[in-house]
């Protein structure tokens, strides 16, 4: 009988208590990773908002220190490659000057996505709060707000606090992880509710001392309950009711393409040169899907960004591989461009360099390609995996490949 495949690591559920042994060691734009091909910053994008002079800064940075390229990663935040050691204070000069950096003791905590053709003034008060308050800077880089407009699609990403609305009548919910039940405020207090949410939550680590890192970390003794959290709304003047079996709508990233007066572009692997970036114009906003949604008359997009909704490359996603991870065995963009290019197909695939399957989407519903000491494992959900898979037979393998909707988990 075969099993389905395995969910990986990140969004497994958890049988056994999480202990962290050490900090977070989440890069950011002030603490930079040492990687294969150079330093690695991330800048953290509540929101994905970028104004125009902000993605022009983001441009100057990577030909300025890094490799001439930006990445897009899955919490709508933006990365440089490549960059040289002793680079750290420039960086962070041009990056403050641009008004990426209001708050160097809490820039890797701005964790926040958002539905990217929503009002943006909740994430911008979310994100004024976080800034402005000393503890939240405790939060580690990988805690995550989710404000979604109410139709369900950030908030499908596993955050540890989701802003959901407003409804009708003006009203918001939040939920805190994975919970069934959430918390009802008024609108304009749900930016204020998510701050005590994130209060709650660290709390409730610093009392199970096993230095949690997100909502889903916690030990069932000390999980979060919609009772205390309430009861802390009220005692900061936020009032709240509670929700048992709240709603959980759901709607999937918005597609390549115009929508009203928004054009979505897809960047294939999530990264670009600086010359496709600066045919962006105006403001940007980057979303959790490695896409830029641009507002106003669509702009001539420079050669290799997607705008087609049936492009293949809306199905497919990969980590970093070689050369910029040591871990990696094998170049997986190259590859992953290669078969894209051969076969156009359009079964979803992601593509990793280890067993880590680093950046991995949501569920099961993937193929997975996996490199290895002997080649490519290519698997899918309720089928036999194919083992040392060399790379020039992977597009005849995949196009074999099916996957079983009876074994899928959403």
């Amino acid at each position: 009988m075969l099993a389905a495949m395995s969910q990986p690591p990140a969004a497994a559920s958890r049988d056994e208590p999480v202990i962290r042994e050490r900090g977070d060691a989440c890069p950011g734009a002030l603490r930079l990773h040492a990687a294969d091909d150079g330093f690695l910053a991330r800048v953290r994008i509540p929101g994905g908002l970028l104004s125009a002079s902000q993605a022009a800064a983001l441009a100057v940075a990577a030909d300025r220190f890094g490799d001439g390229h930006l990445e897009l990663t899955s919490r709508g935040n933006v990365q440089l490659r490549g960059l040289p050691d002793g680079c750290g204070a420039g960086l962070a000069e041009l990056l403050d000057g641009a008004g990426l950096l209001p708050a160097p003791s809490h820039e890797r905590v701005r964790n926040i996505v958002a539905t990217p053709l929503a009002d943006p003034g909740p994430v911008r008060a979310l994100d004024a709060l976080l800034c402005a308050d000393p503890k939240a800077a405790a939060l580690s880089g990988r805690f995550l707000f989710a404000v979604d407009d109410g139709r369900g699609d950030v908030a499908a990403l596993e955050p540890d606090v989701t802003l959901l609305g407003p409804d009708a009548g003006g009203r918001t919910l939040l939920r805190l992880g994975s919970a069934r039940d959430a918390v009802e405020v008024a609108e304009e207090d749900a930016p204020g509710a998510a701050l005590v949410a994130a209060h709650l939550f660290l709390d409730a680590a610093a009392d199970a001392g096993t230095r949690a890192w997100r909502v889903v970390e916690l030990p069932p003794e000390h999980a979060l309950g919609e009772a205390e959290f309430v009861r802390r709304l009220a005692a900061s003047g936020i009032a709240a009711r509670y929700v048992p079996d709240a709603p959980r709508p759901y709607a999937p990233p918005p597609a390549p393409g115009m929508h009203a007066d928004a054009l979505c572009v897809l960047v294939p692997l999530g990264r670009l040169t600086t010359a496709q970036w600066r045919t962006l114009p105006g403001e940007l906003r980057i979303t959790p899907w490695r896409s830029i949604v641009v507002g106003g008359e669509a702009p001539a997009v420079h050669a290799g960004l997607v705008t087609d909704p049936g492009d293949p490359w809306r199905s497919v996603t990969g980590c970093t591989g070689k050369p910029g991870c040591a871990k990696s065995l094998a170049d997986v963009r190259a590859d992953a461009r290669d078969v894209v290019r051969r076969t156009r197909g359009a079964l979803p695939v992601h593509w990793s360099g280890c067993e880590r399957r680093c950046g991995h989407p949501r569920g099961t519903a993937w193929v997975d390609v996996v490199a290895t000491p002997g080649g490519y494992r290519v698997g899918a959900p309720g089928r036999p995996a194919r083992h040392d898979v060399p790379a020039p037979e992977l597009p005849a393998v995949l196009a074999d490949a099916r996957i079983d909707p009876d074994v899928v988990k959403k």
